[in-house]
């Protein structure tokens, strides 16, 4: 696996060495010593998987706040998706700070998460499956969430939103994100 730092710290796009024949490809999708010599401590204890009917559904921004902080690795298995994570660490010197990837089944890219971050998706295309693995169990009093389109982030959403759920449109707003902090990031496909 390849391993690009992003814009938001600890935060990796990780491009797939595939191994291609006459049968198809061959891929790893995670291994635990590549991502410690990458110096990521990350060991999934759960996998979810999430699908899109619509092209433009957006679904985040989605995080576990303390005691149950959980790192994500995302891929796309089907479609294709804008995937994002925003740094809402305020220790951090990316805080408030997003970095945007397109995923897809063709190019098999992940995107890794660390904790602290919020995390959400845009769909590419209609019936799109995303899965993704975290660190940490689901546990529903700490799942919280920010607006996909506050202004505090300006994270630029590749479509107009098609589908969007009632608790991702009404995120309350952030506070206390320094004006020089959030710095719009996108890695092309």
């Amino acid at each position: 696996m390849q391993f690009t730092k992003t814009s938001v710290r600890d935060a990796m796009v990780i491009d797939p060495t595939p191994h291609a024949d006459a049968r198809g490809r061959f891929m790893r999708a995670w291994c635990l010593r590549e991502f410690a010599e990458q110096g990521m401590s990350f060991t999934p204890v759960q996998a979810n998987m999430g699908f899109s009917t619509k092209r433009g559904t957006l679904r985040g921004m989605h995080f576990q706040e303390a005691p149950a902080l959980e790192a994500k690795l995302v891929r796309c298995t089907r479609g294709a998706m804008f995937d994002v994570v925003l740094d809402l660490r305020p220790d951090s010197p990316s805080y408030g700070s997003w970095h945007g990837v397109e995923l897809n089944d063709e190019n098999g890219r992940m995107l890794y998460l660390p904790e602290g971050c919020a995390h959400g998706y845009q769909t590419l295309r209609p019936d799109t499956e995303m899965h993704y693995m975290t660190s940490a169990f689901y546990a529903p009093a700490s799942a919280k969430g920010v607006r996909f389109d506050d202004p505090a982030f300006g994270i630029a959403w590749p479509l107009p939103v098609s589908e969007i759920s009632e608790q991702d449109r009404n995120w309350p707003l952030a506070r206390h994100i320094p004006d020089d902090a959030a710095q719009p990031q996108r890695l092309s496909a």
